[in-house]
This record gives structure tokens, sequence and C-alpha cells, in this order.
């Protein structure tokens, strides 16, 4: 099953770190090829976002669930494709370095479960781990800006 993980030092203390992440509307809007979300209730929210496989460009819907958090340690969620038949997982974890740095790790992981899975996961790979890195970069540059 594809999937990446990637980890970031922030410079910001771990309170502030996860005051962030734990807020969706906060963190949403940073997933590359974002367009909307909506959130349902605190638990569940739906997303759109464009992706764009160079000369190959989709939209996907998908939805979100928060399966539970440690605070101030980690937040996961799972994904399920509307439009496109998917799902995964996904975490950022926290842990704290010294008074003012945080480390956070963002994990995605998708699986295709349409018609030839190995194909299309084979796929996704590679968007999967640029997607993951952008988004936990980006979520820690926003952090570092506050």
């Amino acid at each position: 099953m594809p999937s990446k993980k990637h980890a970031v030092n922030v410079s910001a203390n771990i309170n502030t770190v996860w005051n962030f992440i734990r807020l969706m509307n906060n963190w949403a809007p940073l997933v590359p090829g974002y367009v909307s979300h909506e959130i349902i209730n605190e638990k569940v929210s739906t997303w759109e976002f464009k992706l764009d496989y160079g000369f190959i460009k989709k939209r996907v819907e998908l939805e979100v669930i928060f399966q539970g958090w440690e605070e101030n340690s980690m937040l996961s969620f799972s994904l399920l494709g509307l439009n496109e038949r998917f799902k995964g997982e996904g975490y950022f974890k926290v842990k704290k370095l010294n008074p003012n740095k945080t480390r956070m790790i963002g994990y995605l992981e998708i699986h295709s479960t349409g018609t030839f899975p190995s194909m299309t996961n084979s796929l996704i790979q590679p968007k999967l781990e640029e997607l993951t890195e952008e988004l936990t970069v980006a979520v820690c540059k926003e952090i570092n800006s506050l």
C-alpha cells in the first residue's frame, strides 16, 4: 500500500504546534491542490482538491474522519474517496525536542479499492510522497509564522 512519512522540526513549543494541528480548519487549506472543505460534525468533514499528474488533472473528493487524538502527541484520521475508489489513513505526531522546538511527523497511506488496484497504487505512490512532504512542510511553515 502506498504510504509516506515526513518529519520536520518546528521552531515552536509543543502546545503551539498541537493547538494548530488539532483544528482541521487551520491545516486543511494547506493541502496541495486544496479547493474546499466542509465540516459535517466534530469528527467528519469532506474535502475537495485537485491532483496534477502532469498531463492528467483530477478533482478528488474525500471524507476525512477523525479517529482520535492524544493531547500533545498524535491526531489520527481515516480517508474515504467519495468520487474515486480509495481509502486510507493518516496522522500528525508531535514530540517536544526542547521548550521551543517540536518535531512534527506527517503520515499518509492511501490505497486503491477500484479496478486494477496494484497498477493504480503504483501511480499513487509518487504523488503521495510529494503530497505528504508538501503538506507537512506547509503546516510547519504556517506554525513558524504565528
